[in-house]
């Protein structure tokens, strides 16, 4: 049986097992004249754009090197590097992306969804973390590692695509969350050694000279070079494994040298420009929709180059646009990243659209958990009412300065000395933050899984975390006089604003069937996701350019600073939502069955899900006022309930609240006492004990 894995019905790709058929020469000329005409029309309008006002005839004076004036200085120095970075690095992450989607004969697969960009990241910035400065070329070759590992680790969790998008893009999004989380403890860590890597993360064409670039163009070009040689095996690979082997091509050979060239290829463009997210993805799809008007385009011989001209388009076009809405000065520190990554999230979610399938959570296994007697329940709760205390005690000791339960005890007192006072009246408000934040998460999880059927669900994946901290950041930086009350207010606001546009978006189309596809949500809630982390980043590095500590502490998740009236809402939020949500677990069981028992047995499902969305949204918003936007409790914490608890909510709900607030009180207490006097977030240790459990659990659940 010839093994084949077919892109996502609906999505824009050529048919991988059809030959492509002939085109007129002069079309495809024609294709490649409107796109290098459109190129240059746009770098025109890129080298007039800058601080200094210079007409186009002295670019062109300056360009031929008849002018040399200041103002010409400034444009060899700084506008035509920036112009070649973002041509070169968008026709690299254009081949890359393209490349990658032919091997993985996944349309979603890119740099971005693959974790290379993250694991490229994730390697200059421990570099630049301990010190060391290497040579242009070491620190590409130190980049192409860290992204190799993170696409290998990617392709053999999601066991290189064979299941379907969903699972390649999940397994991406958890690495890279993992990735990122590294990075930003080395960031907080190392904030001097690593100073403007933040606003890099997302990638900035502003370059100092145009030494790197020349460094790099020759390593592109010769990358680019290496796969064209490589186009006829990819067409040929296109027609399935088997019948590749058979037509005498080496296929792991193949996949192996194309996916390293690829690697390659985006490495050297994170170390110019930093990772420019979504820009292979853009580029690939943009292309291969071509190939389907015009088939002979699909061809990798032209498909590629053509990839890479798109490619060119997306960053350049991302950069004119950019500087055409906000001021020269101001658009030096904006990274074009936030403008590819707000177009690249569009096309992940037109692309999520174009999926077909049925009601949510169709086909998922393990979102039902077990059953549990009584006794088992019982010791269950013994076993988590001692761990709640050994956290809450642990996290009342441990810290910059350890103190004794006695001094515990003799503070609860009022009989504690100064300095035990100061350190137990700054760590309690944080203890009862991490313990009220993680039990919120928990719960807001429990809720969204039941919902979306689908154990892989969670309020980050969903673009509820996202938007909440995008609210609640808006507030710390734009209008920092207002109190938590409002904050909170704002937060659950763009919660639930992002959560119904995810809804709204997943609930498909006439095409592509109605209902709450299980792939269409958790795909569009990615995309979402990127979107509202993008203008969270675009926020932060125009508001606040020089007190990054303050947003990495809200984007990293923590609870450096609360107070008791952060945790005041989120214990209300708890007090009203837990006892609505026990009494509700009956539908909340009916609801994970199937679309028709709830229905026969007098449910009003449209109308449960908006309610119990409402919830999650409300729950996820305080949670963020209190401890940030906190990663992998509401997936972890609701999940392990059912295998502990059974799949009964009126069970397995309260265990996992327990359980959330034992691990955001065990993380932060950790982040507090490892490294003291320095501190790591309580999200990036989530994160970090999140990411394989959530890749086990991806593993676990993927389809026979």
């Amino acid at each position: 049986m010839t093994q084949t894995r077919t892109a996502a019905p609906g999505t824009p790709s050529a048919s991988p097992g059809r030959p492509a058929s002939p085109v007129p020469i002069t079309a495809a000329v024609g294709v490649f004249v409107i796109g290098l005409a459109a190129l240059a029309a746009l770098s025109a309008v890129h080298l007039t754009q800058g601080t200094a006002d210079l007409g186009l005839g002295e670019l062109l004076r300056g360009v031929l090197g008849h002018d040399q004036s200041d103002a010409s200085a400034v444009l060899v120095a700084s506008r035509l590097p920036r112009l070649g970075a973002a041509v070169f690095v968008g026709l690299a992450l254009g081949v890359a992306g393209t490349t990658l989607q032919s091997v993985a004969r996944n349309p979603l697969a890119s740099p971005d969804t693959l974790a290379v960009n993250a694991g490229a990241y994730l390697t200059v910035v421990a570099v630049a973390a301990f010190g060391v400065s290497l040579p242009f070329y070491l620190d590409g070759l130190v980049a192409f590692v860290g992204g190799c590992a993170a696409a290998a680790a990617v392709l053999v969790i999601s066991h290189g695509g064979d299941n379907g998008p969903t699972r390649l893009v999940l397994a991406g999004s958890a690495m890279a969350l993992a990735l990122s989380s590294l990075s930003y403890v080395l960031l907080m860590l190392f904030s001097t050694q690593t100073t403007g890597l933040f606003a890099w993360q997302s990638g900035t064409t502003v370059q100092s000279g145009g030494h790197q670039v020349k460094m790099a163009i020759p390593v592109i070009l010769l990358g680019i070079a290496g796969l064209l040689l490589l186009a006829h095996r990819l067409d040929v690979l296109a027609l399935g494994e088997d019948s590749a082997r058979v037509l005498g091509i080496d296929v792991r050979r193949t996949q192996v040298l194309a996916v390293l060239l690829s690697v390659l290829l985006a490495a050297i463009a994170v170390t110019v420009t930093g990772p420019i997210g979504f820009v292979g993805l853009s580029a690939g799809v943009a292309a291969r929709f071509a190939a389907r008007k015009l088939p002979g385009l699909g061809k990798h011989v032209v498909l590629l180059p053509l990839a890479g001209l798109l490619g060119a388009l997306v960053v350049v076009s991302a950069d004119v646009v950019l500087r055409l809405f906000v001021s020269a000065d101001v658009s030096i520190i904006i990274p074009t990243g936030v403008v590819t990554t707000l177009s690249g999230a569009l096309v992940l979610v037109w692309l999520a659209r174009q999926l077909r399938g049925g009601a949510v959570g169709q086909g998922t296994r393990g979102a039902h958990g077990t059953v549990r007697s009584g006794t088992w329940v019982a010791g269950l709760w013994v076993v988590l009412v001692v761990a709640l205390v050994g956290v809450l005690i642990a996290g009342m000791l441990l810290g910059q300065r350890i103190v004794l339960l006695g001094d515990v005890i003799n503070w609860v007192g009022g009989a504690a000395g100064p300095q035990v006072d100061f350190a137990l009246s700054q760590r309690w408000p944080r203890v009862l933050a991490a313990l009220a934040g993680g039990a919120a998460l928990a719960l807001a999880g429990a809720v969204v899984q039941a919902v979306c059927r689908n154990p892989l669900a969670e309020p980050g994946l969903l673009g509820v975390t996202p938007g909440a901290s995008l609210g609640a950041v808006a507030v710390v930086l734009l209008l920092p006089d207002l109190g938590t009350w409002s904050m909170m207010a704002l937060a659950t606001l763009a919660a639930l604003a992002t959560f119904a546009l995810v809804l709204w978006l997943a609930a498909g189309t006439r095409a592509t069937g109605r209902g709450l596809s299980s792939e269409r949500l958790v795909l569009i809630g990615i995309g979402v996701s990127s979107a509202a982390t993008a203008v969270t980043t675009l926020i932060v590095v125009v508001v606040s350019p020089y007190d990054l500590n303050l947003a990495l502490t809200w984007l990293s998740g923590s609870t450096y600073g609360r107070g008791t009236d952060q945790s005041v809402p989120v214990l209300i939020c708890l007090a009203i939502a837990l006892p609505v949500t026990l009494w509700a677990s009956r539908t909340l069981d009916l609801i994970v069955l199937d679309e028709d028992m709830p229905r026969v047995l007098g449910v009003r499902l449209t109308a449960a899900r908006i309610a119990f969305c409402a919830l999650a949204a409300l729950l996820t918003a305080a949670a963020a006022c209190a401890v940030g936007a906190l990663g992998f409790v509401g997936l972890v914490a609701p999940h392990a309930a059912r295998a502990l608890a059974g799949g009964r909510h009126s069970r397995s709900v309260p265990v996992a609240v327990a359980l959330g607030a034992i691990l955001v009180c065990l993380a932060d207490t950790i982040g507090r006492w490892l490294i003291a006097p320095s501190e790591i977030a309580a999200g990036l240790v989530t994160a970090i004990i999140g990411a394989p459990y959530f890749v086990w659990l991806l593993h676990r659940t993927r389809a026979g």
